[in-house]
């Protein structure tokens, strides 16, 4: 019987310390990503009017350009959650339940695509609209990061795309 407890008592020990493993890994990559990422632009009092949205679904996360299981962590950016996401001709806002919300400014989006995996989650074909922009308070003039979110309706994807890839101002871009 005392051989089992003594078992019991190390399992839970070997696993309280994977976690707090875990969680020292999770905070020491934020602290370095927020170094390069710099602070997030707030999202604007004044943004207009909408020009798509709102559409419901889930902020799946934001990783570097190029790399989906490289998940950036810094502000908060690495927290899946329930949202809405709405494009203005300023920029996009991805408006996360109980969490900070997420200001894409359109200026410094520099692309979008439908993809399938973004920040070590993958779903079906296309299933994801994928925003890549450059942070404005980063201290690396080419970082690029992809954010991600999956809306209810897919069917919206096409509009999206189409809006943002337009530029600034409803632009196309040439």
């Amino acid at each position: 019987m005392a051989s089992n407890i003594a078992v019991v008592v190390v399992a839970v020990a070997l696993w309280a310390i994977i976690v707090f493993a875990m969680y020292r890994g999770w905070r020491r990559r934020s602290t370095m990503q927020e170094g390069w990422v710099g602070a997030l632009p707030a999202p604007p009092e004044d943004r207009g009017a909408a020009v798509l949205g709102p559409a419901t679904g889930l902020y799946v996360g934001t990783a570097i350009d190029g790399n989906w299981q490289a998940r950036v962590t810094a502000d908060g950016l690495g927290r899946r959650g329930a949202g809405t996401i709405t494009a203005y001709r300023t920029g996009v806002l991805i408006e996360r339940e109980n969490d900070t919300a997420v200001w894409l400014p359109r200026a410094e989006i520099t692309g979008v695509r439908l993809d399938r995996r973004l920040a070590g989650k993958v779903m079906t074909r296309d299933g994801l609209l994928v925003i890549t922009w450059h942070p404005p308070g980063s201290s690396e003039p080419d970082l690029l990061i992809d954010t991600g979110f999956r809306a209810d309706d897919k069917t919206i994807y096409p509009e999206w795309t189409a809006e943002l890839a337009a530029g600034p101002g409803g632009k196309a871009k040439k």
